[in-house]
């Protein structure tokens, strides 16, 4: 399989979704827009993974690729092509669907708890998932359910953690992806922001990746395993 991938900015892991990508021997070409404006080709690809960043779905002035972006996204994910987007790319993915993107008004940081909703029970990529799992988050915007898709999780901070359009075109505003050695790292790279937004968590870290961490890294393998299996 041949897949492409965007990143949005300078540091990105692709974390446990590269390791189910790799198991899959798939074939990358990567993307990095926010350096130069290139895109994928529509329909060139098997399948398009859009990463997180720190720009904001809406950050036209600064990123001018974002509208071309989110219409990438919604055409792949329209010709029954494998679409993921994750944090930014869920947000971005839902503008080019059609939906509100708010932002600032949802701030989430650390493994937290995101809930499945009932119409996961049958679905191909979260249907493993308990009821409430904890996951790695880092995000300040959020946005609305995009018309004629299948919302698929929540959490108390993010009404629309997760959603499906079509197939196999997901958007999720969590970064399972996020293994603890990819927190570790981020750790490492951004203290004095992370201490920002969440005064006192780099102590806690090491606790917290012990046992909030090892379950999101489960959960998180499963569900990029599973997403792969559709491509």
């Amino acid at each position: 399989m041949r897949v492409a991938i965007v990143e949005n900015t300078r540091i990105t892991h692709h974390g446990q979704v590269g390791v189910a990508l790799h198991e899959q021997a798939a074939r990358i070409d990567l993307f990095k827009p926010w350096t130069d404006g290139t895109l994928p080709d529509l329909g060139a690809h098997d399948a398009l993974i859009v990463f997180g960043g720190e720009q904001s779905a809406q950050d036209d002035a600064l990123h001018p690729y974002l509208p071309a972006l989110a219409d990438l996204m919604a055409k792949t994910a329209a010709m029954d092509i494998a679409v993921l987007g994750i944090c930014l790319g869920a947000q971005v993915f839902a503008r080019g669907l059609g939906a509100t993107n708010k932002i600032g008004t949802a701030p989430e940081f650390g493994w937290c708890d995101v809930s499945v909703l009932s119409q996961a029970a049958n679905d191909p990529v979260l249907q493993s998932l308990p009821q409430d799992f904890p996951i790695f988050q880092w995000h300040s915007d959020t946005f609305t359910l995009p018309p004629e898709t299948v919302h698929l999780a929540r959490s108390e901070t993010a009404a629309v953690q997760c959603f499906r359009t079509g197939r196999a075109g997901y958007g999720m505003q969590f970064h399972f992806e996020a293994h603890r050695a990819m927190v570790a790292d981020w750790a490492r790279e951004f203290p004095d922001l992370i201490e920002r937004v969440q005064p006192g968590w780099a102590k806690a870290q090491p606790t917290l990746a012990n046992t909030r961490g090892a379950l999101a890294d489960q959960h998180g393998l499963n569900i990029a395993r599973a997403w792969v299996n559709l491509i």
